[in-house]
């Protein structure tokens, strides 16, 4: 025999289960050196720098 609820789960608690299931957007920063939006705290993926360093080759579409 098989897990059965033994009561109906009220909305309330059913709410508040999945409070924290809710998505969030992206932190988005903008990199100083291009001026696109990057994720904070890394490499930005449009030009290749961190810190105004540059760290990784881009290539050019």
């Amino acid at each position: 025999m098989g897990a059965v609820p033994k009561s109906k789960v009220s909305q309330r608690r059913r709410g508040n289960r999945r409070s924290h299931n809710a998505l969030t957007r992206p932190h988005l920063v903008i990199c100083p050196k291009c001026g696109r939006p990057a994720r904070p705290h890394s490499v930005c993926l449009e030009c290749g720098t961190y810190k105004g360093m540059s760290v990784i080759q881009v290539e050019e579409e």
